[in-house]
Parts: structure tokens; sequence; C-alpha cells
């Protein structure tokens, strides 16, 4: 392969930039912290590790209990993130060290290489085209495949290319059809330096992985899938036109949801609820029953706890509209040769031992901690509550504060909640860095 962009290869490594604020995490809390301290007037850089921003938001269907598009409320408020003067974003960068000096936090940040010049690409997926390698689509969350070369998804922003290098079979294709010549293969890892005055951790929530749960056989049975898998399938964005099973393509006639899968449960280390799980299968039922109405819907349940405003009015819709709920723990999952799934379950309502066929079981997941940004912090320590999510000393009065003075914390980051109580979190978390920063002054 040539190398034709040698003019272009200055590596850029920033040096002691300062700004007001370091936001970690580009999903709906860093965005609102971010978009709320940069209408201030305080400059902003924010930082995001994955190739787009919005967060796992901008990857749902719609949002409960008003079923209002969930890309339609965030997609502006990524473009507006992405736009602001006040607002320098950084995707596929991670933060490697924080160090507090005084009032002054030295950050250490790494940005992994796209091998796509930014300012030059245009989006045109032409790369993507003739790229022969193919591999699991993350984003999908392996519902399809994707290409080595690719954009995130149809929304991404920034909308812009990347390579995933370990995938990739290095044969050219794409720097041959690219129109604006903008693949550059000798690309490497940025350090970019930067001092900043506070920081407020957005790193959201990890979904918990049920292969730990056996008797629900995920990843064994290939028609017991996640819900954010069946989320993917009701979104606008979806991989296809239709519900589908993974085994055959089926449309599913029968389908069962499985909640509290990760949560409430002390055998797998999660005994909290995870606030969102019956609410957002609930949503899934509604929009299932009225993408598929001959389809059966069933939802296996511990307790519904339906506690927000409107929830459990949501609840009860769903009840009329057809949804079966089930009190019942499921003690284990079949699976006969048809690829249907016997479901073997305690009816509490009747104390018996039931079994119930199914052709499609979705597991509503639940939320857990994502403490890796502990790590970076070096000469000062950001403390963990019992949980792994960030601990909040003085959760009444000052709910934004951490362990550290300077730091605070936004969202999922403390807790699971669900998207209204992450946008009031992200908004006391703009206001505490605010008075922070003017106590400074």
């Amino acid at each position: 392969m040539s190398n034709t962009h040698s003019e272009k290869q200055v590596k850029t490594c920033l040096n002691d930039i300062k700004y007001d604020v370091l936001v970690i995490g580009g999903g709906i809390a860093g965005e609102e912290s971010a978009l709320k301290l940069a209408d201030m007037g305080y400059k902003v850089i924010l930082v995001e590790k994955e190739p787009s921003i919005g967060g796992k938001m901008i990857l749902l269907s719609k949002v409960f209990p008003t079923l209002d598009c969930a890309a339609c409320i965030t997609t502006p408020k990524v473009s507006e993130t992405a736009r602001h003067p006040n607002i320098k974003v950084h995707t596929l960068t991670e933060v490697n060290e924080i160090t507090k000096d005084s009032s002054v936090f030295s950050v250490s940040l790494k940005k992994k290489p796209r091998y796509v010049i930014e300012n030059d690409c245009t989006g045109c997926q032409e790369c993507e085209n003739v790229c022969p390698s193919i591999t699991q689509d993350q984003f999908q969350f392996n519902l399809i495949a994707r290409k080595a070369v690719y954009i995130p998804f149809s929304i991404a922003n920034p909308r812009i290319a990347l390579i995933d290098i370990e995938n990739c079979v290095l044969c050219g294709a794409c720097e041959k059809a690219c129109p604006s010549n903008c693949i550059d293969f000798s690309m490497e890892e940025e350090t970019i330096n930067v001092q900043v005055k506070s920081v407020v951790v957005a790193t959201g929530f990890k979904l918990f992985d049920p292969i730990s749960i056996e008797r629900y056989g995920y990843g064994k049975f290939k028609n017991v899938i996640t819900s954010m898998q069946m989320e993917r399938q009701l979104a606008p964005t979806r991989p296809f036109n239709s519900i589908l099973r993974p085994s055959d393509g089926k449309t599913p006639d029968k389908i069962a949801y499985i909640f509290c899968t990760g949560s409430r449960d002390h055998t797998v280390g999660n005994p909290i609820c995870s606030q969102v799980c019956c609410m957002y299968s609930t949503k899934q039922a509604q929009l299932l029953m009225g993408a598929l109405p001959m389809a059966d819907v069933s939802m296996y349940y511990i307790n519904i706890r339906a506690f927000g405003k409107g929830f459990n009015e949501f609840y009860l819709q769903a009840k009329d509209m057809g949804a079966k709920y089930v009190k019942g723990k499921i003690a284990g999952i079949t699976e006969k040769e048809n690829g249907n799934l016997v479901l073997r379950y305690e009816n509490i309502s009747t104390g018996k031992i039931t079994e119930s066929e199914h052709d499609l079981v979705v597991l509503s997941v639940g939320l857990l901690a994502n403490p890796e940004i502990t790590k970076a912090f070096k000469n000062e320590k950001l403390e963990l509550d019992a949980l792994s999510f960030i601990q909040q000393p003085d959760i009444m009065l000052n709910p934004a504060r951490t362990s550290i003075n300077g730091v605070f914390v936004a969202g999922t980051a403390t807790a699971p909640m669900d998207i209204p109580d992450t946008i009031m979190s992200a908004g006391a978390a703009a206001s505490e860095t605010s008075s922070y920063l003017k106590s400074l002054s």
C-alpha cells in the first residue's frame, strides 16, 4: 500500500492545553453536564472511548412511559455537543492518568488511531462497500456482521469511518476506493496532555452478561437473547426489517421475558434492583405487540417495580394490550429440536411447578457499575461504594460530590437510574462544578 498522505501525517500531540472542566463519558449524562457548563461560559473537554458520542441512549428504540423516539431526543443533544464552541470532543479516547496538584488536575489521554484522516472523511462508506473482511457488529449487539472498515451506525457523531485493525487483512481495497484519499495506515496512538480545574465522571454503566447464569442457556441456545438485542430489533436503525429469532430467521409467535436477570440476585453479585428493567421490558412488550399483533408476550417477574410518574399506568396499559404477567422465578430453560424453548418455573399464584413453551426468550438484563475510571486517579483515590459505583459522601445535600475535591459524578456512574433521573443528576453535577469553579476565582 502506498502512502500518499505525508503532508497530513504530522502527529498532533497537545501538551498542557488548559480547560475548565474534563467530562469523562459522552453519553446522555456527559453531554448534559458538558452542555450546561459550556452554556455558562466554561471551556469543556469531553472524552469518549467509543467512536461516537451518544452513549447507550442513541441505540434505544423509544423511551418509557411516553414512547417518545429515543433517537429524536438524543440526536439534537449529540449534535449540539459536537458543535458547541466551548466543547472540545475527543472520541476513541480514554483517560490514562489524572494527577491533582493543588487546584489543578493534570490529565493524560490516549487517543486511538482511526486510520482515517478525520477532517477529510465524508462518510460516503465507499471504503466499507469494498472491504472483504467481516466481523461481528458490536453496535448491533452481534446480531449481524459489519466490515473491518465501518461507520459505527447511521446516526453516529462524528460520522467518520474507522478501521478495526484487529480484523483488517491489510488488503488496501479501502485505500484504493476512498474518493477523498483519507485512509492512513501509518497513524499511531496519540498522547494528549491537558490541564483542567475540575472533572465530571459520567462513565455510565455496564450491562450484566447473562452467560454466567447457566440455567438460562444464554450463549448456548440461539433463541435466548438479551433485552438490548431485542431493543436493537425495535429501533429505527434496526438490523432487520422485522422481528426475527436468531436460529432460523422465523418471526416469533410466543415471546417470553425473564425479569431480574442479573438483578436482585446475590449469587451473581448484584443484590439490588436495576431500576429500569421492569419498565423497559414493558415498553418492549408494547412495541412488540404493535409490530407483531398475533404474537403472545409473557412476562415472568418476581415483583413489578413501577415507581415513577406514569409507570404504573404504563404497566397496566401493557396488561390491557394483552401482555401476560406471570409471577414466578425461572428454574431452568431447555431447548427442543425445532429451536423452541421450554421454561420451567414455580407459578407463585398457583404454587405449582409449571412448564411453558416459547420460540424466543428475552433476558431483561440489569445494570452494573463501571468502575474502571478509578484506576486513572493516581495521587488521590476516587472512592467506590459497596457495589463499585462512585461513592457520594454527601448524597442529600451535594449528590454530585465525590471523595476528591473538584471531582464530580453524574448519571448511572452513581447508581442505576432511568433517563429523566440521569438528566437531573447531570444537571446537579454541572451546578456543583460551576460552584466549585467560582470558589477558585
